[in-house]
């Protein structure tokens, strides 16, 4: 298994090439003061309420040590750990988008046999795009991709933003690549293994989703040219069972 690219290229790219980081923030901005107007029908008056998915860089608090996240998925329901002392970037990172709603909603859009679960494109471009640049540092990998642990998909050093998969199975691979975990799955194996994986990985290894197209397009590609694809209906921070 090749696992030089967990995470879609075009986004790699604009993430560590400085000479292009600039302008696309500036159309950023423009998108999201175009939205903003939209949402006030015009007359000047400030939306009840903007998109916080909108502004990545207000997304920015500290997870609590230790929480869980329960993934209601259109396979059933699978609940999550996530240690922070595991990857402190990673952990805070996921703890804001899941708290923001930014996975509900989704396609598990890349899902390989025998190897992992990804998924992290927003079904609204327009939402995805705001995130594409706003990478994290790596964390050190203090515990190994062992099966049924969460990890961020990455292009290379530094490039972490919002996809992220579960392993089906061990890929201590991952660990020699930098590839830190951050949380694993409580309850609900089964259902992740039940995940669709008939169309295999996308372009150029496979002919399943191309990521590039979904990042573009969102959920209404996807939906359309893989209408089998899991669903991610909903990802919500929960409290433990009771014991």
């Amino acid at each position: 298994m090749d696992f030089s690219l967990l995470r879609r290229p075009s986004a790699a790219t604009g993430s560590t090439h400085p000479t292009r980081r600039a302008p696309a923030r500036r159309w950023r901005r423009l998108a999201v003061l175009l939205l903003a107007a939209s949402a006030c029908g015009g007359d000047g008056a400030p939306p009840d309420e903007v998109d916080p998915l909108l502004y990545p860089s207000r997304l920015d608090e500290q997870a609590p040590n230790r929480y869980q996240v329960l993934l209601e998925t259109s396979e059933g329901d699978v609940r999550i750990e996530v240690v922070r002392a595991w990857a402190p970037e990673g952990a805070d990172r996921f703890y804001n988008l899941v708290k923001h709603g930014f996975y509900d909603d989704q396609r598990i859009y890349r899902a390989v046999d025998g190897f992992m679960a990804q998924w992290g494109i927003h079904g609204t471009p327009l939402v995805d795009y705001q995130w594409r640049d706003e990478s994290i540092p790596d964390d050190p990998v203090r515990q190994s991709n062992q099966r049924g642990t969460i990890t961020f998909a990455k292009a290379g050093p530094n490039t972490r933003t919002t996809e992220v998969f579960i392993n089906f199975t061990d890929n201590p691979g991952l660990d020699d690549q930098n590839f830190a975990p951050f949380g694993r799955v409580l309850e609900g194996m089964e259902v992740v293994d039940a995940f669709h994986t008939g169309y295999g990985d996308g372009p150029p290894r496979g002919e399943g989703p191309y990521a590039a197209q979904a990042q573009a397009q969102g959920n209404a590609y996807l939906d359309t040219e893989f209408p089998e694809l899991t669903v991610l209906r909903r990802a919500s921070l929960v409290e433990p069972p009771a014991s």
